[in-house]
C-alpha cells in the first residue's frame, strides 16, 4: 500500500531540508565534488558519441581528460597571466576615467562643474571608492579563489572527481533509478527527462555560446586597438549566459571603454597644448564589433545552439542565482541553474496536476465523461 499524500510530502521536505542543510555546512568541501559533476555532466554526451565511435568508455574518458587538461595547461600559460593583468589595470584606471568624464563634463557645462560644485566632488569620491573598493574587491576574489581552489583541488582533485565520475556516469545513473519509488518510478523518470533537457539546453548549449561570443569579443576588440579588450570580451562572454545582463553590461563597459579612450580632447605636453582627434573610426568599430556579436547570438547562435524555449524564465533564472549566490556563496550559483530548472519542470507538472483534479474543474472524471459524451451525441 503506497504512503498517503501527506506523508511523502512530509519525507520529501526533510530531504530536502536534509541536502540544504549540507550544502549551507560543507559548501567549501564540497565544492570541487559539485565541479567535477557539472564538469562530468557536460563532458557526458561527448564521451557516449566516442563510444559509439567503438572505443571503450575508459579509453574515451581518458581521451577527453587529457584533451581537457591540454586545454587548460594552454589557457592557464597564454591567457589567465595577461587576463589578470588587464583587470588589475582596469580597476586602476576607473579614477582617471571618472577624472576625464569630470574633464569632459567642465568643458561641455563649465557652468555646472567648478572644482567646489557637489557634482564634482562626488564624481572624485566615486573615482576613489570604486579604486580603493575595487581593488578590495580583486584582492579578496583572489583571495577566496585561492583559498578555495588550491593547488591540489585543481591540480588533482576536481580532474580526478571528473574522471571517475565521468567514467561511472551511466551506471551512477542507472543505480539512482533503481533506488526510486516503484510506485513513482514512471513520473518521476519523466520529470528527470524534462529536467536533463532544460539543463542540457542551457548549460551545455548556453556554455558554448558563452565561450564562442568570449573569444570573439576578446579577438575582435584587441584586434581593434582596445586597451582592456581581452578582459572586456571575457566579461561580455560570462554574463550572456544571463539574460540580458551580458548584453547591458557587455556593450556598456565595451563602448564606454572605447569613448574613454578614443575620445578626442586636450593635453598640454612641455608646455603646448596637444589637440588629439576624437577617433571614430575605431569607436564605429568598436560598436559594430558588439552589435555584430549580438546579431550571431541572438539569430543564429542561440536558435541553433539554445533552441527557442528552454523552460527558464529569464527573471526566474536571475532570482535564482541571485538567491543561492546570497545564501551559499559560490556553491550556490553553481546549483542555481539545475535547482532552478528543477523546480520549473515540477511547478509545470504541479499544474498539469493541477488542471486535472476537481479542484480546477470542479467535477469528477466520471462526470466529465458523461458531459463530453453528451456533447457529442455519442453514448
Amino acid at each position: 500500500m503506497a504512503l498517503p499524500v501527506r506523508d511523502q510530502v512530509k519525507y520529501w521536505s526533510l530531504a530536502s531540508v536534509g541536502v540544504l542543510g549540507v550544502i549551507w555546512v560543507l559548501g567549501d568541501v564540497m565544492l570541487p565534488f559539485i565541479l567535477a559533476m557539472a564538469v562530468a555532466y557536460m563532458l557526458d554526451p561527448v564521451a557516449d558519441r566516442l563510444e559509439s565511435f567503438g572505443l571503450s568508455r575508459v579509453l574515451a574518458t581518458v581521451v577527453i581528460t587529457a584533451s581537457a587538461a591540454f586545454v587548460f595547461i594552454l589557457i592557464a600559460l597564454l591567457v589567465v597571466p595577461t587576463l589578470s593583468r588587464q583587470a588589475t589595470d582596469l580597476v586602476a584606471s576607473v579614477p582617471q576615467f571618472i577624472e576625464d568624464f569630470q574633464k569632459l563634463l567642465t568643458a561641455r557645462f563649465p557652468e555646472i562643474l567648478d572644482d567646489k560644485s557637489q557634482l564634482h566632488q562626488s564624481l572624485l569620491q566615486i573615482g576613489e571608492t570604486i579604486q580603493s573598493r575595487g581593488g578590495e574587491l580583486l584582492s579578496t576574489a583572489i583571495a577566496s579563489v585561492m583559498s578555495i581552489f588550491n593547488v591540489m583541488m585543481v591540480l588533482f582533485l576536481v580532474p580526478v572527481i571528473t574522471f571517475y565520475l565521468l567514467l561511472d556516469w551511466d551506471h551512477m545513473v542507472a543505480e539512482v533509478d533503481e533506488l526510486l519509488p516503484r510506485d513513482h518510478a514512471p513520473v518521476l523518470r519523466r520529470l528527470a527527462r524534462e529536467i536533463d533537457q532544460t539543463l542540457a539546453s542551457f548549460i551545455r548549449g548556453q556554455g558554448t555560446v558563452c565561450l564562442i561570443l568570449g573569444v570573439f569579443y576578446a579577438a575582435a576588440l584587441m584586434l581593434a586597438g582596445l586597451k582592456f579588450g581581452l578582459v572586456t570580451g571575457a566579461i561580455a562572454g560570462a554574463l550572456t549566459f544571463i539574460p540580458y545582463v551580458g548584453a547591458l553590461v557587455g556593450g556598456v563597459l565595451s563602448i564606454g571603454l572605447a569613448l574613454f579612450q578614443f575620445w578626442g580632447g586636450t593635453e598640454v605636453i612641455d608646455g603646448q597644448t596637444v589637440t588629439e582627434a576624437t577617433d571614430w573610426v575605431r569607436i564605429g568599430l568598436v560598436v559594430g564589433i558588439f552589435a555584430l556579436g549580438q546579431f550571431f547570438e541572438g539569430n543564429i547562435l542561440t536558435p541553433k545552439l539554445v533552441g527557442s524555449s528552454i523552460g527558464l524564465h529569464p527573471v526566474w533564472l536571475i532570482f535564482s542565482l541571485t538567491a543561492f549566490g546570497t545564501l551559499f556563496g559560490f556553491v550556490g550559483m553553481l546549483i542555481a541553474v539545475p535547482v532552478a530548472a528543477a523546480i520549473g519542470v515540477v511547478t509545470r507538472f504541479a499544474i498539469e496536476q493541477y488542471q486535472d483534479s476537481r479542484l480546477y474543474t470542479g467535477i469528477n472524471a466520471d462526470d466529465q465523461d458523461a458531459t463530453q459524451s453528451d456533447v457529442s451525441g455519442h453514448p
